[in-house]
């Protein structure tokens, strides 16, 4: 049964609540801790690093766990209802650190309510996940849910990304305060998608395998495996750059003047800069579904990347910038090729799944979702701790006031870990899927 435009935008719209939070752990969390709560960064990389690598177990347990649940609901519905509670919940009190503490306590605070929140949010995003193998096995469908999914998620990320620094201000008081506004949103796209697709096909009947057996099935359908180890890579690009983004535009980037200097005196530098950023995500989405459809969706995830690789390449020769719009050009495309990386990668690995259902009559798309998003959380624990290290090594200076003064190392630490490091991962990335992974997945008609 085909889907309704309205099924495929409804499910697309919990991303919006989804990606409130993936702002919070990538952007806002690290530079929260190192400036407004004098935690030195190698210890906020940790403190990240811990949180997102105990999220990594969590995820085959709920994939496990999803697939096997069996209520009036079907399989996903109660996980994803009481997991959007969690994580709103979970988000605002992080933010809510007591006044008079001592930054080792600061730390621990952030770290209990990060890690509460980040299993709300497995709890929303496995079975999430798992739902686009269910309602349709039609390539084509999932490519424009996908691209309904990823709008709603950039409107999310604009949502928080954007305004919560704004709302913020530079006070930890003003953090606490931002996410109250956010949190709501949360709890209501997720719930929203709910109701949306209630209708939409599902898959009713729990699966009966065992844990053992179903990983064997997903990590045996090599392609898929080989895709989720390149994702991951290319996240980890991106998570190193979203670590460190809030730090660049306090320290690489001042406002002088220029066609945007109100909007950056309204909104903040970090806060225009992202919603460029958002903006040409938006954008690129349908025109990304094209290219997947005209070339196929590998060829057309490697000019995203190609156009990513001279985008970051640009920044670091313009920075440190004493104007925003050159800056906001480039964050502009920088969104359109971050609409390839967050699109055509997720409209690839249902397909993928596709295999192992034919193959061996399993229905287990929560645990593929799970092991799909392994690589992805792994790459994001470790791109703050390895931001972290590489400041803490190049003599950064943790704060509790706000901006302070910085070694030239420092900063030209910096400059590096957010341009040309991602850019070679992105490099590696790209060479990984051209030469190894097409290979691997010619069975697999990547835009049916």
């Amino acid at each position: 049964m085909a889907l309704t435009k309205a099924q495929m935008a409804g499910w697309g719209l919990a991303d919006m609540g989804v990606n409130v939070f993936v702002v919070v752990k990538q952007l806002l969390v690290f530079t929260f801790l190192t400036t407004f709560l004098g935690v030195p960064p190698g210890v906020a990389g940790l403190v990240t690093f811990a949180v997102l690598a105990f999220d990594v177990v969590t995820d085959p347990i709920v994939g496990y766990l999803s697939d096997r649940t069996n209520s009036p609901w079907g399989r996903r519905v109660p996980w994803i209802a009481s997991g959007a509670v969690i994580l709103s919940l979970s988000v605002v009190a992080m933010f809510a650190v007591p006044v008079g503490l001592g930054w080792q306590a600061n730390a621990l605070w952030v770290a209990l309510f990060f890690g509460l929140a980040s299993v709300g949010f497995t709890f929303v995003a496995i079975p999430y996940g798992a739902m686009a193998g269910e309602m349709t096995q039609d390539a084509a469908e999932r490519s424009t849910m996908m691209a309904f999914r990823m709008t709603f998620a950039s409107l999310g990320l604009l949502l928080a990304g954007a305004l919560v620094p704004a709302l913020a201000g530079d006070s930890r008081a003003g953090y606490a305060r931002a996410v109250l506004v956010v949190a709501p949103v949360v709890v209501l796209t997720i719930w929203g998608m709910l109701l949306a697709t209630r209708r939409a096909p599902q898959i009713a009947a729990p699966a009966t395998e065992g844990f053992g057996t179903v990983l064997a099935m997903v990590l045996g359908n090599r392609p898929f495996a080989l895709m989720v180890l390149l994702y991951g890579v290319l996240t980890l690009g991106v998570a190193l750059i979203a670590a460190g983004l809030q730090l660049a535009a306090l320290y690489l980037m001042t406002n002088t003047g220029g066609p945007l200097s109100g909007l950056t005196g309204a909104l903040g530098i970090f806060s225009t800069l992202f919603a460029m950023f958002i903006l040409g995500s938006v954008l690129s989405q349908f025109p990304w579904v094209w290219a997947g459809a005209r070339c196929g969706k590998v060829s057309a995830l490697m000019l995203g990347l190609g156009l990513y690789v001279v985008v970051l390449v640009c920044v670091w020769v313009s920075l440190p910038a004493t104007g925003v719009s050159l800056m906001a050009g480039l964050f502009l495309l920088a969104g359109v090729a971050n609409g390839a990386y967050q699109q055509i990668p997720w409209a690839m690995y249902p397909d993928l799944m596709d295999v192992t259902r034919a193959r061996d009559g399993a229905a287990i798309e929560g645990a593929f979702s799970a092991v799909w998003l392994f690589g992805q959380k792994i790459a994001n624990a470790l791109a703050p701790l390895a931001l972290g290290l590489i400041l803490q090594a190049a003599g950064w200076q943790p704060s509790a006031q706000g901006v302070v003064e910085q070694s030239p190392q420092a900063l030209a630490a910096l400059r590096i870990a957010l341009t040309l490091v991602p850019a070679a991962i992105f490099i590696l990335g790209a060479a990984g899927l051209w030469w190894v992974y097409r290979p691997r997945a010619r069975h697999v008609a990547s835009h049916r």
